[in-house]
């Protein structure tokens, strides 16, 4: 393994789960949800974003919010499930970004916080 601090290797990894929700309110639930069930780590909730969109035929264009949700990928499966249980859309936006790279003090934490998912 590299001595840089910064860099890590494979020790559990990172992902990064892009969400968009209709308003803060909902985006605040699912937030705290996911940080409260152990699946996130922290959840970042941008409050104000355009999105366009093809849906059903039409062309969509509403306001939303956006989530970044920091979890490991050992809960890729249950943090998935927990997102279409709980999210209004029908068909929610849930995808996963692997990070390429991980402070090690910064992955250890989300490893502790998500009870320690991110080591295996």
């Amino acid at each position: 393994m590299s001595s840089d601090p910064v860099a890590t290797e494979r020790q559990g990894g990172l992902y990064v789960v892009f969400c968009t929700c209709p308003d803060t309110a909902a985006a605040g639930r699912l937030a705290r949800t996911l940080v409260e069930r152990r699946l996130a780590a922290c959840v970042n909730v941008l409050p104000a974003l355009n999105s366009v969109y093809r849906w059903q035929g039409a062309i969509e264009e509403h306001d939303e919010c956006l989530l970044l949700i920091k979890s490991s990928p050992a809960l890729w499966t249950q943090l998935a499930a927990a997102i279409r249980e709980l999210h209004p859309y029908e068909t929610p936006e849930i995808v996963a970004v692997e990070a390429a790279a991980v402070e090690r003090d910064y992955l250890a934490w989300i490893s502790a916080a998500t009870g320690g998912c991110g080591t295996e």
